[in-house]
């Protein structure tokens, strides 16, 4: 760092190189631990799957979308109680951004030339979605209690922001590394691997400690904020710990989910449960049990329905994996 001056720069070849090297290594080292640990979930669903005799890569779509519609199940009443379906949506639709940003840090600093090359960096691409996603959740709510704007118009700049810095990227990124964002954007439970399956497994984790140690505080803020003072809550802090668990939640779902649907997966079975539930608790509950039932349903039509248009065959309204083939 030249002195007198405040940022970083590098002395060509060598300081460069040496970064780079070090970034390698650190990534090298990483995937080496995930393939070890990706080995071991897969060996499981493999084993569980032939004692209850169906396809493993279908019992890791169940299991998907059941860690998928448990971890939305818990934040998605607190997200309708808190008016918060167009912020949910804006922070889904964010995620264009975040996977733009980790491309751009994958040809930064691994250089790649082509998407064979680009490969081994993939795993830097949802790290950087799920910055990203809570960096903008948590300036969009800065900005709201800063300003005098309404949410809905806070949330509408932020959103075509993050959607024109995206598009911005994307066609300049595809066509000098040959990577198609759309493979981290537009999921399916049928294409996750079983690394995803994992740090799906540790998202529900975390949404239930945070949703176990914090309900009483995020709750009472949703029905009075001065009551929640009175009380001893805080209510600023409870809001961002709010927002960062939700952007853990729409990032990490993506590749299960999409993001088009992730919104759909938040809110609709929230709101459903909302016409059945008498409080706030019955309604988280009953929000975890119709989000499970949706996603079940969902998977059921995906999988086994076709549609007979036409004279040619007929169409089919997912990806296909036979149960138990």
């Amino acid at each position: 760092v030249p002195r007198g001056r405040g940022k970083l720069c590098f002395r060509f070849p060598g300081q460069q190189a040496a970064f780079v090297n070090f970034f390698t290594k650190s990534a090298e080292a990483l995937c080496c631990h995930g393939v070890v640990m990706e080995d071991f979930v897969s060996t499981l669903i493999a084993s569980i799957a032939g004692v209850i005799g169906i396809s493993p890569i279908d019992l890791a779509a169940v299991l998907a979308i059941t860690l998928v519609c448990l971890a939305c199940g818990l934040v998605g009443s607190l997200v309708l109680g808190n008016r918060m379906a167009f912020f949910s949506d804006a922070m889904a639709l964010t995620a264009f951004a975040g996977v733009a940003s980790g491309l751009l840090g994958i040809m930064i600093l691994g250089q790649p030339t082509n998407a064979q090359q680009a490969q081994q960096y993939f795993w830097l691409v949802p790290l950087v979605t799920v910055v990203v996603g809570i960096i903008v959740g948590m300036a969009m709510e800065f900005v709201r209690e800063r300003t005098g704007l309404a949410n809905d118009t806070v949330i509408g700049v932020f959103f075509a922001a993050a959607v024109g810095f995206a598009v911005t990227l994307i066609p300049g990124i595809k066509k000098r590394i040959g990577v198609d964002p759309d493979s981290f954007l537009f999921g399916s439970p049928l294409f996750v691997s079983p690394e995803e399956l994992l740090m799906l497994f540790i998202l529900v984790l975390t949404a239930a400690a945070v949703t176990v140690w914090r309900y009483n505080a995020l709750a009472f803020a949703v029905v009075s904020p001065p009551l929640a003072r009175s009380r001893g809550f805080a209510v600023r802090s409870g809001n961002y710990l709010f927002i960062i668990l939700l952007a853990l939640v729409v990032n990490v779902s993506i590749k299960a989910v999409g993001v088009l649907l992730m919104n759909a997966l938040l809110i609709v079975p929230a709101a459903a449960a909302a016409n059945i539930s008498a409080n706030a608790r019955q309604m988280m509950r009953n929000t975890l049990i119709v989000s499970r039932l949706a996603g079940g349903l969902g998977y059921g039509v995906a999988v086994r329905t076709e549609l007979p248009i036409g004279s040619g065959a007929p169409l089919v309204l997912g990806p296909r994996c036979p149960i138990g083939g």
